[in-house]
């Protein structure tokens, strides 16, 4: 079967869903597969030469699939000029795919939310299916991040843009049962819908003993602390404000320190906050690579998951399972009622308390604080419940069978 990616990002670019396609396709060529990735120049994080060094290349073979890259301009941080790319790149990446007819079948993610529109669009003039790995709730999560009015001219027509996309996927994969039933609620036919979670590599994220862990002594971390630890996006919908107000609340418990690596639009705004307010216990340290991540969730007696009220409807932090791998406990500042505060009781991975509560995030660090000098942490089955429901190799498989009974 042959099999049409289109990405608005690829190697050697990394967003948080590169790691998962680099499995998926590895999986897809395994079961026999081929793959064509149609993508632009990379652009985000990557250096100048890396970027010059693309300019020139149009065709190449990444681990045994065939990558046609067409010219789009550099990524910057400005928005209207993000917009701009991200239509370039739809608009051009169709063009540039519309010769590969002899495709069986389309794949598209949702990043950015209108790469699915015209993928859908694409499947149809080559009249072949079109499956849809549904990342993120757009526009839903700018509304309930509060990027968005529900009445304003962007959400109406975001809405537009999922009715649409969502009527010519074949199938569509999400990665909760709580996006699921929330597509249903849209008038979604269950038939296309398959919710299959993101996933990680439970053979390279394991748990690192404190004694073994380099990044105490590169970043001067005293052992002998209990460490709080958060890693990931600082954004709009992460809520990540309360970790520094929770670390400000905390000033005075000297057994404990925040250990904070991050990267996105609010980083420098708390790091800002933290030196205006002089605070000893907390902080911040460059975004580590995913090479990394065992060393980095290891770090953590407890390990934070953020989000700002009402989000869980329409994320689910994939970092959890990468935490739940290291065996790290979970303290979670986010909503009581959502899928991730029942993973957490089922596995016995964590506690969940309100989102953007400060107080109520410092007294389950306390508490798992004082467990932890009485050696009391509750015995934790993260790891197995990962390896069960999360693991790479389950999920792939799952992803790789919904493609192939799309193409049937």
């Amino acid at each position: 079967m042959k099999i049409l990616f289109l990405d608005a990002y690829f190697y050697p670019e990394n967003i948080s869903f590169s790691h998962l396609e680099s499995d998926l396709l590895n999986g897809l060529l395994n079961a026999g597969h081929e793959i064509t990735v149609v993508c632009p120049t990379p652009s985000r994080g990557v250096s100048e030469e890396i970027y010059q060094k693309y300019k020139k290349v149009k065709k190449e073979t990444w681990s045994g699939v065939s990558v046609h890259r067409y010219r789009a301009p550099r990524e910057g941080k400005n928005p209207v000029i993000r917009a701009f790319r991200y239509f370039w790149c739809n608009f051009r990446g169709n063009q540039a795919a519309k010769k590969f007819r002899d495709t069986d079948v389309i794949f598209a993610d949702s990043t950015p939310p209108t790469q699915g529109l015209f993928a859908g669009k694409l499947a149809k003039k080559l009249g072949v299916p079109f499956v849809y790995s549904l990342q993120d709730l757009f526009p839903d999560t700018l509304l309930t991040s509060g990027l968005l009015r529900r009445k304003s001219l962007l959400y109406r027509i975001g809405l537009r843009i999922e009715k649409k996309t969502y009527q010519k996927a074949s199938k569509i994969i999400v990665i909760s049962e709580t996006i699921h039933r929330i597509l249903l609620q849209k008038g979604v036919p269950e038939e296309k819908l398959t919710t299959i979670s993101n996933w990680i590599d439970v053979d390279r994220t394991v748990p690192v003993p404190k004694e073994e862990n380099t990044l105490f002594d590169e970043f001067d971390i005293d052992k002998n602390k209990f460490t709080v630890v958060y890693a990931g996006n600082f954004g709009n919908i992460q809520g990540t404000q309360v970790i520094v107000k929770t670390a400000e609340l905390m000033k005075n418990d000297t057994g404990v320190f925040f250990a904070i690596f991050g990267t996105g639009t609010d980083y420098e705004k708390c790091k800002e906050y933290i030196r205006q307010n002089e605070l000893n216990n907390i902080r911040m340290y460059p975004l580590q690579p995913i090479e990394r991540v065992s060393e980095v969730y290891s770090l953590g007696d407890v390990a934070l998951v953020t989000c700002r009220k009402g989000t869980s409807k329409t994320v689910m932090p994939s970092k959890v399972w990468s935490i739940m791998a290291c065996n790290t406990p979970i303290v979670a500042s986010f909503d009581t009622d959502s899928e991730l505060a029942n993973i957490l009781k089922d596995s016995r991975a964590g506690v969940c308390v309100e989102p953007e509560d400060p107080q109520a995030l410092a007294e389950a660090i306390r508490k798992a604080y004082r467990a932890a000098k009485e050696n009391n942490l509750p015995t934790s089955g993260s790891r197995d419940y990962v390896t069960a429901h999360a693991s790479s190799k389950i999920c792939v498989d799952q992803y790789v069978k919904c493609i192939e009974n799309a193409a049937e």
